[in-house]
């Protein structure tokens, strides 16, 4: 029998349409035109200004061939061009696929085949990354060169169109194609896997809606914040950052670098209310040469979600005007969509109690609809008694929509309904999460994820290894750093700086064991490595 809400109600234009992210800017612009969206050295852009060079980007992609689903790839720093390219490609039903600058030629080719990229915009400074990679892509995208005016290091040119240029040449007016539906793929993201290649994890239009509006709520911003760039906008697109400043009509400031003097210029004289990163960006502010600090206009949020920096560093933080919020997230939830929702109790609280409830990972986003710790074994939640392990798993639509041509590996995320992290924690009395391990042992090195299996691989294809074992080693500048411990072949040698030497050659330079430890390694009776005697042991050096 028919259910009378569902009768001669059915969708139409007038009362449904796909969620997109790209509304927001529309918006900001129509309501706030004459507002400074963007700055970046001396450029002071508009809404006006931000939607319309979007709007001419997404008509000179549409004109070179890009429709839906075809990707766009982009090796950027945190500049203007990055911002439009988080609309104009969408705006053309394309697919965004931001990469990371740290990576090798090798990785980047891949990434740029694996996501058939029709179309590469590139910054000059990277050219000695992309190069050698489109050397090694099977297919070679349409290359367009962009000229950062804030940058006059070395670099040059690869393709034949000039980024400005392509700009120029596209409608104003562009009409946007509308996703056909919010489930259409909004942007792909790569993420470093224990083995092999990296995973493309693929977004859509829904999700980056939903935890763009999650950040604004989160975060507590009201109108017209004044948002930082020191988180990498590679990073899960900014943690969906550029589509969120959008929602509230604020201010984007560009930051090539992340270097103390910079951001304390930028945080004074521009007000910046918001910036996220890393524990070593915490590091870089708080360590900074007295000359190089400048007085706070106001109390900052600085939101982190890697390792939870130590009771020292917060309180340091807090003495120099910053308020840190501890987020927790994968590039499979968008970015963080955990948080350490603060009580004001807390407060009250002695530091080292303060520090304990920090290192929590937390509570659920509003835009997440559950997050919980598991058995993996009879996917039943465990007991919430702060003990009791399990492994951190999420369900709700800011989880990825899956995994690029893996079926075999979306499959095994989502067994049992919930997307499996892979991290082992604890949930409290409380409900609030706590991660306590890392099954897949990934180490998170100022907010880089390194593969220790990887770094492990290097280390055993060099002639007088027999053995080796990474793990990550606490640091108080990076969070955490890969420290190798290394059995050596009979009868051979070799010292750390040969093996550091080995490793420059065959991995990206922060993937490189920044401490190398020449003993025999721990083993069960069946041989296993016990990496639980190495992490100790690393914690001790």
């Amino acid at each position: 029998m028919a259910v009378a809400y569902d009768q001669d109600l059915d969708r139409n234009p007038a009362n449904f349409q796909p969620l997109t992210p790209l509304t927001f800017l529309e918006r900001a612009a129509q309501v706030f035109p004459d507002r400074v969206a963007i700055i970046h050295g001396d450029l002071r852009r508009t809404y006006r200004d931000f939607h319309a060079r979007s709007r001419r980007l997404g008509s000179a992609l549409a004109r070179l061939g890009v429709g839906r689903g075809d990707t766009v790839a982009v090796m950027l720093a945190n500049t203007p061009a990055m911002l439009e390219c988080h609309y104009g490609v969408p705006m053309t039903g394309g697919v965004l696929n931001t990469l990371n600058t740290r990576l090798d030629p090798a990785i980047i080719a891949f990434s740029l085949d694996h996501g058939e990229a029709k179309v590469l915009i590139t910054d000059r400074e990277f050219a000695k990354i992309i190069k050698p990679a489109l050397e090694l892509c099977k297919t070679r995208p349409v290359v367009i060169d962009y000229d950062d005016p804030e940058y006059a290091g070395p670099g040059e040119r690869l393709g034949t169109l000039d980024y400005e240029a392509f700009v120029a040449s596209g409608d104003a007016g562009y009409e946007r194609a509308s996703p056909g539906d919010e489930w259409d793929a909004i942007s792909l993201n790569y993420t470093s896997g224990t083995t092999g290649n990296p995973k493309g994890v693929v977004y859509h239009h829904r999700g980056a809606y939903l935890l763009a509006q999650g950040n604004v709520l989160t975060c507590g911003m009201g109108k017209h914040p004044v948002y930082l760039w020191t988180l990498p906008m590679f990073h899960c697109n900014g943690w969906c950052f550029p589509w969120s400043i959008s929602v509230v009509a604020g201010t984007h400031v560009c930051l090539r670098q992340v270097r103390a003097p910079a951001m304390y210029e930028a945080i004074a004289t521009h007000k910046v209310t918001h910036l996220c990163g890393a524990p070593i960006v915490m590091s870089t502010l708080l360590n900074a040469p007295e000359e190089e600090k400048r007085p706070l206009p106001h109390a900052v949020e600085f939101f982190t979600a890697a390792a939870p920096p130590p009771e020292a560093v917060l309180a340091a933080m807090k003495a120099a005007g910053f308020n840190v919020t501890h987020l927790y997230g994968l590039t499979e939830t968008y970015g963080p969509a955990v948080v350490n929702d603060w009580h004001a109790e807390w407060d009250a609280l002695e530091p080292a109690a303060q520090a304990t409830k920090k290192a929590r990972q937390g509570v659920r986003y509003l835009a997440l609809e559950a997050v919980d710790i598991i058995d993996p074994d009879t996917m039943t939640p465990v007991p919430a008694d702060g003990a009791t392990m399990g492994e951190a798993m999420f369900r709700g639509n800011v989880v990825m929509k899956g995994y690029l041509k893996n079926p075999a590996a979306t499959q095994e995320a989502f067994r049992g309904g919930w997307f499996h992290s892979g991290d082992l924690g604890v949930k409290h009395p409380d409900g609030y999460i706590q991660l306590k391990d890392r099954s897949k042992d990934i180490i998170i090195s100022g907010g880089e994820n390194i593969s220790s299996i990887e770094v492990e691989d290097a280390l055993f294809k060099h002639p007088a290894v027999q053995a080796a074992a990474v793990v990550a080693r606490p640091d108080e500048k990076w969070g955490e750093t890969p420290c190798a411990f290394v059995e050596l072949k009979p009868g051979r040698t070799a010292t750390a700086e040969d093996l550091l030497a080995w490793c420059r050659q065959h991995l990206a330079g922060y993937k490189c064991p920044r401490t190398i430890v020449f003993t025999e390694l721990p083993k069960t009776s069946t041989g296993k490595i016990q990496k639980f005697k190495l992490r100790e042991m690393a914690r001790e050096i």
